[in-house]
């Protein structure tokens, strides 16, 4: 009852439930019993109600009939003069699809779902842990309040309000404020963009994006990318799960072949494949080691002086070392890619870079796992962002975007003096970048499609692979206290995986499959 599974069931789903589903406020009672009367408020200053027509794709259902955003009292949103006929009304209603109980109860998760994001998303900037309140908590509520009705009113595409409080956003969403004014300040410009993307309101979507709202400065990106990897520990939390299983799975073989996908994210100097080839050097035992490692990626000359830094590298420490380099995005793969040699023991790295092939209708993810499953690896390794941010609804998406990032926001908040210049790169050309993308895309161009370790547990499953459980917790909790790292990280281990949190909240999720 996940939404992956039943997004053609979502869409035809009578939309005064869809509608609702992640409408965070006490007027569902009020508008469950009067589901044939909900009307959208229209962007003149005169504030007249238009009638809502289901007409709508699924991505925008959701924030197109939140209809009891208007600002006003509930009365507001009934006018006797527009309302439909009781047997006009009925007729519409018998017309739609029939629901089924268990339409109903994921409407009502949703629903759940989304009044928990948004106590949590304010709890995480007054102080989840109740000890610490935020300077100015009362203004922070009021801008939890601000940056929820503005998503709102672009999610109605309700174009002069939206701007009215972008404009009040922008002015307390400050770069160099709390963490959660900081975190605002960046999902303010993911509203932005996307309100100007909107179409009137009474057409149906958005706009195709005009520009790629990742495109940042390349440099700005990787040094971003150098600042996350150095601070954060993140990336370096997949590397060590990744490579303590590659280990594993070496054990006893001689020849050993990686294939990397998205070869370490574009880090400079191959940072996991240097400590593999250092853990490789230093082991025990007479066998001759020999390593291939594949890297798949955008830009052919950056994979190969990585390679050649690596082979260097591994030279000196009497590795016998091989590097394959293939330009190309995950979509394009084709098993000829690959040249495998009878005998090694194959691995698969994926780390934080399936998320970005998971589309609406999942062919481009299953034709990837197709792929990989024909490789047939001893294991593939998966470390992905463990959070919902790839819903049919926006306004659900928004939510747990926002409760997700202000603690990765605080976690930064309490790493890194306030006016450190580190933390402010690492928040406007990284995380920020997630942010636009998650909030202001639709269709091809979002690409941030993070989902829940559940989820991906599915996933694999329906593609043909078998979760092999990650037994490290203790290895993983000791080498969480070498790295430098505050107080507040959390490692916990879940039907087999392996979370990093902050406070308790899921932050990156590792998991190991075999075919």
């Amino acid at each position: 009852m996940y939404h992956d599974e039943k997004i053609e069931d979502v869409r035809g789903l009578d939309l005064s439930l869809s509608a609702m589903a992640f409408y965070p406020f006490p007027s569902w009672s009020t508008l469950e019993n009067s589901v044939s009367t909900w009307f959208l408020p229209s962007s003149d200053d005169s504030r007249n109600h238009k009638r809502f027509k289901p007409t709508l794709s699924s991505d925008e259902s959701i924030g197109n009939s939140s209809s009891s955003y208007s600002g006003g009292s509930n009365s507001s949103l009934y006018s006797t003069g527009n309302c439909l006929s009781r047997t006009e009304s009925t007729n519409n209603l018998n017309s739609l699809p029939k629901l089924q109980f268990r339409d109903h109860i994921w409407t009502y998760t949703q629903r759940f779902l989304a009044a928990e994001a948004v106590e949590e998303a304010a709890a995480s900037m007054i102080g989840g842990d109740g000890d610490r309140i935020d300077e100015g908590s009362g203004d922070g509520m009021r801008l939890v309040q601000l940056l929820v009705s503005c998503a709102e009113a672009v999610a109605c595409r309700d174009r002069s309000h939206a701007s009215t409080l972008l404009s009040e956003l922008r002015a307390n969403a400050l770069v160099f404020g709390t963490s959660f004014q900081r975190v605002a300040s960046c999902f303010v410009q993911g509203l932005a963009d996307r309100l100007a993307l909107v179409q009137p309101l009474g057409a149906v979507g958005v706009v195709a994006p005009t520009m790629n709202f990742m495109a940042v400065a390349s440099e700005k990106k990787e040094e971003a990318l150098c600042l996350v990897y150095d601070v954060c520990p993140h990336i370096q939390f997949g590397h060590f799960v990744a490579n303590t299983s590659i280990l594993e799975a070496f054990e006893g073989e001689s020849l050993v072949h990686v294939v990397d996908l998205g070869m370490t994210m574009g880090l400079p100097h191959g940072h996991q494949w240097r400590m593999l080839i250092n853990s490789l050097a230093s082991r025990a035992g007479q066998l001759s080691r020999r390593l291939r490692i594949t890297g798949v990626g955008h830009c052919g000359n950056q994979l190969q002086a990585i390679g050649d830094e690596l082979q260097t590298y591994a030279q000196s420490l009497g590795i016998n070392f091989e590097f394959l380099a293939v330009e190309s995005n995950l979509e394009n793969l084709k098993p000829e890619d690959f040249k495998l040699i009878e005998g090694e023991v194959l691995v698969v790295n994926s780390i934080l870079q399936l998320h970005c092939v998971v589309k609406e209708s999942r062919g481009a993810l299953n034709s990837v796992l197709q792929i990989i499953h024909e490789l047939s690896p001893k294991v593939l390794v998966l470390v992905e962002q463990d959070s919902s941010h790839n819903g049919p609804f926006f306004l659900g998406r928004f939510m747990e975007a926002l409760h997700y990032y202000s603690a990765i926001f605080d976690s930064l908040d309490a790493m890194l003096p306030k006016y450190d210049t580190r933390r402010a790169k690492i928040e406007q050309f990284y995380f920020a970048e997630e942010i636009k993308n998650i909030v202001s895309c639709e269709g091809p161009a979002r690409v941030e499609r993070h989902e829940r370790v559940d989820q991906w547990r599915r996933r694999m499953s329906r593609a043909g692979f078998q979760p092999i459980p990650i037994k490290m917790l203790a290895q993983a909790k000791q080498w969480l206290g070498k790295v430098k790292v505050c107080e507040g990280y959390t490692m916990v281990e879940e039907k087999g995986c392996l979370v990093l949190g902050w406070k308790s909240k899921p932050i990156v999720a590792a998991s190991c499959w075999k075919c």
